[in-house]
């Protein structure tokens, strides 16, 4: 029986994950970390993507330190680059049928940076990589015969003020606004997720998508967003702040850990259940009208399908 709107889910709701493999990309920090270690912890094989091979290794490492017998594989990836997620996603064949594909990676209000391919470095990372990663990894999904892709999104979504629509490589007229990228980008990640489950649903793929959100959660990422400085005084003393105001990186990953394991439909959404969805068990939420528009879901995919180069499913 599937759960009701209501309810909240905690880690004594999650089931065994014996037999599934799972992949978490940006894997190496944060509630991607965090995901990927209860994964593991519930028997799950876990594919741990990132950019950087130091901190795979460190992650892998830190992993099987917590869980001695996980089943651990690394696949390097940046999904700012499009040619980087090609190599991946072939080198990835090899890893057999993928239950689980986790969307977790992504950068905050960076300030305005083109890509190799010429996209907005934010838009590339957080919609145009994952969308390509997960075209291109659709055959290992449908493979595993009940697979579900978890792509994790923000209540930022809720201050985007148009849908991402416009032509990707063209730049900003008005000057660029970080914060603006990245609500925009966060709202195509809801936008994916309901085109991408109602295509798969359609073609009669066993594929399933849905989408979470951390709520205020002490990440590195958020103070990063607003210091632009990886360490440093102001960033410390953010970070010092955060931990002592905002929900735990364990606790924001938990929405996504119920939008990977729980007995849920697709296009369901996850997020903390507290005031504001800021913190909290999570439950089912619900995203904005925008990101429920059906148009600008078909507009975004067609777009994706253009830019990256990949027609899908």
């Amino acid at each position: 029986m599937g759960r009701r709107d209501g309810d909240t889910w905690s880690l004594a709701d999650m089931p065994d994950q014996s037999g599934r493999t799972a992949m978490v990309t940006g894997c190496t920090s944060g509630i991607g970390r965090h995901t990927a270690l209860e994964l593991a912890r519930h028997g799950a094989r876990v594919l741990l993507a990132a950019r950087s091979e130091e901190k795979l290794a460190d992650t892998a490492a830190a992993l099987r330190d917590a869980v001695p017998d996980a089943k651990l594989e690394q696949v390097r990836v940046d999904l700012a680059d499009l040619a980087s997620i090609r190599h991946a996603a072939a080198g990835a064949t090899r890893l057999g049928p993928i239950h689980v594909l986790i969307n977790n990676a992504g950068v905050m209000a960076t300030p305005e940076r083109r890509t190799t391919d010429g996209l907005d470095l934010q838009m590339a990372t957080n919609h145009f990589g994952p969308f390509l990663f997960t075209g291109l990894l659709l055959p290992q999904l449908v493979a595993a015969g009940d697979a579900r892709v978890v792509t994790v999104s923000s209540n930022g979504h809720k201050l985007a003020r148009s849908a991402p629509v416009r032509d990707p490589r063209r730049e900003h007229r008005a000057g660029y606004r970080r914060w603006d990228v990245y609500c925009q980008s966060k709202l195509a990640n809801l936008l994916f997720t309901y085109e991408l489950d109602r295509r798969c649903r359609e073609a009669g793929l066993p594929v399933k998508g849905l989408a979470a959100h951390p709520g205020y959660a002490a990440t590195h990422l958020l103070a990063y967003g607003q210091t632009l400085r990886a360490s440093g005084r102001a960033t410390s003393i953010l970070d010092a702040a955060m931990r002592a105001t905002a929900q735990s990186a364990e606790m924001g990953a938990l929405p996504t850990l119920m939008a990977a394991t729980a007995d849920l439909p697709g296009s369901t959404y996850c997020g903390p259940s507290g005031p504001v969805e800021l913190r909290g068990l999570p439950r089912v939420v619900r995203s904005t009208r925008r990101a429920r528009d059906p148009e600008a879901q078909r507009r975004l995919w067609e777009i994706s399908e253009e830019t990256v180069g990949l027609r899908w499913p």
